[in-house]
Formats: C-alpha cells, structure tokens, sequence
C-alpha cells in the first residue's frame, strides 16, 4: 500500500512527525506547524545523515511538506532561519495506516519488550 519503504526509522520518524508521545496540546502545534530538523533529530535520536534523506523521500512521495519560518522570527530571536517539516495532507491519512499494518506485520519477536531466544547472555541454543 505505501508509496514509502517504512524502514524502523522512518517508522520512528513518522510517528514524530504525528505527534505520537506527546500531550494533545503539543500534537496539535507539531501536526499545524511542524518540527524542525534539529528538534526532529533529538525527538528521534536520529543522526542528520539518516533523518535529512528519509525526510527528502517522504517528501517526494507526497506524505511531508517543509517550510521555512518567516524571517522575521529568526531576526526577533537573533538566529538564522528554521526549515519546518510537517506531515501533508497525504501523509496524515497514508502514514497511520501505513504504521498500523507495519506494527501488525512485524514478527513477535521483533516487537518492543518481547524476548528473543540467546540474545540475554545465552548461547540460543
């Protein structure tokens, strides 16, 4: 179904870029204004040379727009502009689902706080 291959990471970045993990307030600012990247990078622990080319391709494909705030806010704060990033239209309706059908087809043992057999210090055998 997605036109986005839905690595872990863009996984993880695309819930950022939802607002997932954070209160109903702030979901709403991050869903209308967007993150910016340096703000993306901390919330997803994502280095620049991952999170910056996951973003183009998202792009591309339709489901993030980005923006450049207005000068003047840069100037009142005394700092070089912020290039935004925010989930489209498209993207706001693709990527939930997109999320949820990776979540149900990824294996139990592949999912957070599930065991893996010899992975704790045993042999696996």
């Amino acid at each position: 179904m997605p036109d986005v291959n839905l690595t872990p990471h863009t996984q993880t970045l695309l819930r950022a870029l939802l607002g997932q993990g954070v209160d109903i307030g702030q979901r709403s600012v991050v869903l209308t204004e967007g993150l910016y990247g340096l703000d993306l990078s901390r919330r997803t622990e994502l280095p620049n040379g991952t999170l910056f080319p996951i973003l183009e391709r998202l792009r591309q494909a339709g489901w993030v727009e980005r923006y450049w705030e207005q000068d003047a806010i840069a100037e009142a704060e005394g700092r070089p502009r912020r290039r935004f990033y925010r989930i489209s239209p498209k993207g706001a309706v693709l990527a939930p689902q997109a999320l949820a059908e990776a979540g149900a087809a990824a294996p139990a043992t592949s999912r957070p706080g599930r065991a893996r057999p010899g992975l704790a210090g045993g042999t696996g055998e």
